[in-house]
């Protein structure tokens, strides 16, 4: 059948029209319902498994998200190994030692290229196993939005520098997540994915032994398992009550002074966030809805789209 001039000017129009949306740094939650179409599901399969193998992997997984983000943006830059060129994030203070879960995105990684070649980036991973894990601890979903692509270099420098510290106070902390477009709101809200996941005695032993506004009973009860000296890589849980589900007991335990990190409790220490924190305790549906709004909007800085980066074939390296 013939096409008509203007049907062949609308079937242009059409594809200008979606050229244009593809290539000029939107991201879409529909990117990838034609050139991969299983890639969300086997993602989803791969974060059920991972976190019903180990429930702490939920946390880490939305950890190498955060910690991505507030590096170059979202785009991959912390899964890539040190290389000849350039030494990668890995061994950044807030990273080494600490960050983990390299291997689940590799696996998800290797399981969507049998489904799809070259189509799907690391970063996307990242951003979708995030709301998978959360999803799986029993937390709020929302919709990714697609189309990051990844970044060919990383920066130890700039981990170092933007990543939020455990030590920090809340001036600091409104700084750094305001340095990325993120209000001193979106930093109480996305806190609380502390809700889930485990720290080292080295990042809270300060707190335990020095700092007051802390409740004397837990303190004692961490001291048992981080010594004054010594036990630097020993666990214990950010939410000491429910810590391997998804929910508001974070702010829970900052109003009655258990907030593991120093930064933590910042949040519930006389200041300007403390309404907030107030808010969440008696409202665990508005803290699931504006956490799963702040990741969104995390997951919008800084990507890479249509023909910056490349869609690495393997996370930790560039093709």
């Amino acid at each position: 059948m013939a096409i008509s001039s203007s049907s062949s000017s609308v079937l242009k129009i059409m594809l200008l029209l979606f050229s244009a949306v593809v290539g000029s740094g939107q991201l879409s939650p529909t990117y990838y319902a034609r050139s991969c179409p299983k890639a969300l599901s086997t993602i989803r399969a791969a974060v059920q498994s991972a976190v019903s193998s180990e429930k702490r992997m939920g946390a880490s997984l939305l950890r190498l998200h955060f910690h991505d983000c507030f590096v170059q943006g979202c785009d991959g830059s912390v899964l890539l190994d040190d290389t000849s060129t350039f030494t990668g994030e890995k061994t950044a203070g807030p990273n080494q030692n600490s960050i983990r879960g390299f291997d689940v995105i590799d696996n998800i990684k290797k399981q969507v290229e049998a489904v799809c070649k070259q189509t799907v980036s690391c970063a996307d991973i990242l951003a979708v196993a995030a709301r998978d894990s959360v999803v799986a601890l029993g937390g709020p979903t929302w919709t990714v939005k697609l189309g990051r692509r990844d970044s060919t270099t990383a920066s130890l420098s700039q981990a170092n520098s933007d990543i939020p510290s455990p030590t920090s106070d809340l001036n600091v902390l409104i700084s750094a997540f305001s340095k990325k477009g993120l209000s001193t709101s979106d930093m109480v809200t996305l806190s609380g994915g502390h809700t889930i996941g485990q720290a080292r005695c080295t990042v809270f032993r300060t707190r335990i032994y020095n700092e007051t506004n802390i409740d004397s009973a837990y303190a004692a009860s961490l001291k048992s398992n981080c010594p004054s000296t010594g036990g630097d890589n020993n666990l214990s849980p950010l939410d000491v009550q429910t810590p391997v589900t998804f929910d508001n007991n974070y702010y829970n335990n900052l109003v009655i002074k258990k907030g593991l990190l120093h930064s933590d409790q910042q949040l519930y220490n006389g200041g300007s966030t403390n309404t907030q924190v107030n808010t969440y305790t008696r409202n665990p549906a508005k803290f699931s809805n504006d956490f799963a709004a702040a990741m969104v909007k995390m997951g919008d800085i800084s990507p890479l789209t249509g023909t910056q980066g490349q869609i690495r074939l393997n996370c930790r390296k560039t093709n």
